[in-house]
């Protein structure tokens, strides 16, 4: 029996800064996982996939499994919550921001 399908965002990660980045929904990449699109079928989620691949200033775009949330969508694994709040050896950057 085949898994009901998740909604998905699409990530990577910023060529020149390594920052992690959002597809949002009018094509381009935002710091903020509040701005990504959050994509209800799996056609239309691999569609922004292949189209977020061909982007040269994103590198290893990947879909995430996520749910609406109060002010976007929320991650429902614990790596991309990491990966959303940053480094995890000092309090700077992101961390410092929450």
């Amino acid at each position: 029996m085949a898994r009901p399908f998740t909604p998905k965002i699409v990530t990577a990660n910023a060529l020149l800064e390594g920052d992690v980045i959002y597809l949002s929904e009018n094509g381009t990449w935002e710091r903020s996982l509040s701005a990504a699109a959050l994509f209800d079928t799996q056609e239309a989620a691999e569609e922004r996939l292949a189209f977020a691949a061909k982007d040269g200033m994103a590198v290893g775009a990947y879909l995430v499994d996520a749910v609406a949330g109060e002010t976007g969508p929320e991650p429902t694994h614990f790596r991309e919550e990491f990966r959303r709040t940053g480094p995890s050896n000092h309090n700077h950057g992101k961390q410092a921001e929450l």
